[in-house]
């Protein structure tokens, strides 16, 4: 049974996308999607990520940094492929499948860039313009991650407002809701599924805001007098920034002690926006995705010590063996 100071980490994580939810389990990830006709396509691939043999993926801090990389690049990809299915679309051609994992990088250096100008160098500007009346170049610092902190909330509830993104939510509770239920050592089924929590350590907003938590301390002691320099050395600074933040949200989704709860607390505040409850036809979608890449049931005898009824009800139809015959005279005992 699993330790009350450890949380059971099963390793499968995923992202809502259109119509649907991604899951990834090692190298294999599976794309489930509710079709217009109400059917559930699941498509199933493998994502060996960037440099897949390099030793440095596994350097603590390097192997963040690949992490964030790949999960931009595997979010994008299932994007597209969840908005081809939910519209019954398909790829004609290789030309066609070449063009869109052309545009998926495209769309993915646009993004990276944008989530700069946003998130690292607006800060910046803005807080440079308290530099008259603020005195102090550590409040500054501390100005320019409050204002980081700010923005990024002003942006999540933005988009939150947006129609579409409240039923992406509503399928990103539901990616949440089943790793929970997995990991509680529930069996996978909808009624299981609906009352597991949405909120989840592991998750890609808390991860966010462990970039935000961790770039004001780093930021904080850069003294450099040139504009350009100071933003450049921010940007610079954010793989280890993406390093250090992916180790926190690693040690957060394996335990369960005061400090780390602590620190995961403002991430899981957040999640509350950006997770919605899922109906049941949205938890059947994410289901389907965790069961085309996880074995559950087997995760579930390994950890919680689970049987599996259908495999209790098979062994008790089973025929007993018939008696050995014993020569005339005696009898079993």
């Amino acid at each position: 049974m699993a330790n009350s100071k450890c949380k059971i980490y099963s390793g499968i994580g995923g992202q809502a996308v259109i119509e649907g939810v991604m899951m990834k389990n090692k190298d294999k990830y599976a794309v489930a999607v509710r079709k217009e006709n109400g059917d559930i396509a699941v498509e199933v691939d493998h994502f060996s990520g960037v440099m897949s043999e390099n030793k440095l993926r596994k350097l603590p801090f390097v192997r963040g940094i690949f992490n964030f990389v790949e999960s931009l690049m595997l979010g994008m990809r299932s994007i597209n492929l969840s908005a081809e299915v939910s519209i019954e679309e398909e790829m004609e051609s290789d030309k066609e499948q070449k063009d869109s994992k052309v545009m998926t990088g495209v769309i993915t250096a646009i993004s990276i860039v944008f989530a700069v100008a946003l998130f690292i160098v607006l800060p910046y500007y803005l807080s440079t313009l308290f530099e008259g009346v603020v005195v102090s170049k550590s409040l500054i610092a501390i100005l320019e991650g409050v204002l980081r902190i700010g923005i990024f909330l002003l942006y999540v509830t933005a988009i939150s407002a947006m129609d579409d993104i409240k039923r992406l939510y509503r399928y990103h509770g539901a990616e949440h809701k089943c790793i929970n239920c997995i990991e509680k050592g529930r069996p996978l089924t909808v009624k299981n599924v609906m009352r597991s929590s949405r909120i989840h350590k592991r998750c890609g907003t808390s991860f966010m805001f462990f970039v935000l938590f961790v770039s004001i301390i780093l930021f904080f002691f850069i003294r450099v007098e040139n504009p350009v320099y100071r933003v450049g050395l921010r940007i610079l600074l954010m793989p280890l920034v993406a390093g250090i933040s992916y180790e926190l949200i690693r040690w957060a989704g394996t335990s369960n002690n005061y400090f780390i709860r602590l620190l995961s607390a403002p991430g899981m505040w957040i999640q509350r926006m950006t997770t919605k409850e899922p109906d049941k036809e949205m938890v059947e979608v994410a289901i389907a995705a965790v069961e085309a890449v996880f074995d559950w049931k087997q995760f579930l005898k390994d950890n919680f010590d689970y049987e599996d009824p259908e495999e209790t009800a098979k062994k008790q139809e089973q025929p007993v063996a018939e008696q050995e015959k014993l020569p005339e005279g005696f009898e079993a005992l």
